[in-house]
């Protein structure tokens, strides 16, 4: 006697695609010797339980830089500025330039149109402090600057965001606040250039020479703007002879060129001061799961692990095939006059894993880890797929609490794009703490949805 089995898995889905449950005879191999019979089975009865834990501390992990602060009635008191080092240009035009031909030096932080939380019309202040020393590479969010900076303030400006003005070095979508520092600062990185070269060729022997700044809001509530590039831009003269004979003459040319810039490679940090609103503690002391970023808090997750598990086994683990597993989670929108909303994306990882996946500049491999994005039609995170870690906790002889407890963090997502021919794909580079625009949501965990599907083979002879 002999048969052939058809594929389970194929079979499941096909009957998902009909949405029902259902018995099929699927096979028959000879002369109906053998009646495969396949169903799926549905399960969707499982609850998830949580709460919000702070999470005041955010690894520095972007080039997003905050300045500004807020205070809403709903969110809290929310102030940040930031200390960052540079990146040297390795090359700084000397052609017909001299140290006198330096006109004029400023710190430029560009902002994307609409890239700020709050007014756009209150007037805000800001002070530039230079660093003293570098900045530890170990860096968060509760970093103290005191003792990393001269206390004398270097540059000070004003500004508001329907007031920044546009700047065609990086882009004309770009606006920037534009603060004028010393003269002589240009001039002294020109020398430093010209007589040593070397410390521009890299961020490590450059931020021995200039260690950074420190820009701290000192002016003003009501707006944070989000930084998305700063550079310290240089204006100068050059000189040139052109045209030859009776026509030779001496001509002067105007430039700006970024001497220093903020990149991925080197220290910035985000300095943040937040005092979170009564309403937001008195939800939380309530038992409400609650996410505020950045720098507030996070959710511990309780995965009902066990219970699907059990489900599972009781179908039959012999003849059963696991296909799906999923979860969606509604969010509430918190009431506020500032447009604060949910956090665009959120990781959903193992909590006992969390620390090293940042430290470790991990992306999520949907087995321990998963990357949920914000649904703003139906105002939830949604996983489509965590058949791939219950398939893992099958394995385990028995389940420790740290192996269903999960973390649910805000995170930045950094992405790449590459064009082969008329497609473009976009790929993850990076996930990140998250520091960006003020963010908040609660988390219904009381209408999650948990759906399990599998497929179930029985043979009948």
């Amino acid at each position: 006697m002999s048969f052939i089995k058809p594929s389970i898995i194929t079979a499941g889905i096909a009957m998902l695609m009909f949405g029902t449950s259902c018995q099929d005879n699927t096979s028959e191999v000879g002369s109906s010797l053998v009646n495969d019979q396949s169903e799926v089975i549905i399960d969707s009865l499982f609850t998830i339980t949580g709460h919000a834990v702070p999470n005041n501390a955010i690894l520095s992990r972007t080039t997003m830089q905050l300045l500004g602060g807020i205070n809403a009635q709903e969110y809290g008191q929310f102030k940040s500025g930031f200390v960052t080092q540079f990146m040297p240009a390795q090359n700084i035009d000397t052609d017909g330039v001299t140290v006198n031909d330096i006109d004029s030096v400023k710190l430029v932080m560009f902002i994307r149109p609409g890239g700020f939380t709050g007014d756009s019309i209150v007037p805000m202040g800001l002070t530039v402090y230079k660093l003293n020393r570098q900045l530890p590479s170990a860096i968060t969010s509760d970093f103290n600057p005191s003792g990393y900076y001269d206390e004398q303030p270097w540059a000070t400006a004003m500004y508001s965001a329907n007031a920044l003005h546009n700047d065609s070095i990086a882009n004309l979508a770009y606006r920037t606040i534009s603060v004028t520092l010393p003269r002589e600062f240009g001039q002294a990185l020109y020398r430093e250039y010209t007589n040593n070269p070397a410390t521009f060729s890299s961020p490590v022997l450059f931020t021995q020479y200039f260690p950074g700044v420190y820009v701290k809001s000192t002016f003003g509530s009501g707006r944070v703007m989000n930084i998305v590039d700063t550079r310290i831009n240089v204006h100068y003269s050059s000189h040139a002879t052109i045209g030859s004979g009776s026509t030779l003459r001496d001509t002067t040319y105007n430039f700006t060129r970024s001497y220093l810039a903020v990149t991925p490679e080197v220290i910035t940090d985000n300095i943040i001061h937040y005092t979170m609103s009564r309403q937001l503690e008195d939800d939380i002391s309530a038992g409400k799961s609650i996410l505020v970023a950045p720098a507030g808090t996070e959710v511990e997750m309780q995965f009902p692990t066990r219970e699907i598990i059990s489900s599972f086994r009781s179908q039959g683990q012999g003849t059963a095939v696991l296909n799906t597993v999923s979860l969606n989670i509604p969010v509430e929108n918190i009431h506020n006059n500032y447009g604060i909303k949910p956090p665009a994306n959120v990781l959903i990882i193992l909590s006992r894993d969390k620390d090293k996946f940042f430290a470790n500049n991990k992306i999520n491999d949907d087995k321990t880890s998963f990357l949920a994005t914000y649904n703003e039609t139906d105002h939830s995170y949604g996983i489509s797929d965590m058949r791939n870690y219950i398939l893992s906790m099958l394995d385990k002889e028995t389940l420790a609490a740290d192996d269903y407890t999960f973390t649910i963090t805000p995170v930045d997502v950094v992405t790449e794009t590459s064009s082969s021919g008329y497609y473009t794909q976009s790929y993850i580079t990076g996930i990140n703490p998250y520091v960006s625009t003020p963010a908040m949501g609660r988390l219904l965990f009381d209408k999650a949805k948990i759906k399990v599907t599998f497929s179930k083979q029985s043979v009948i002879y």
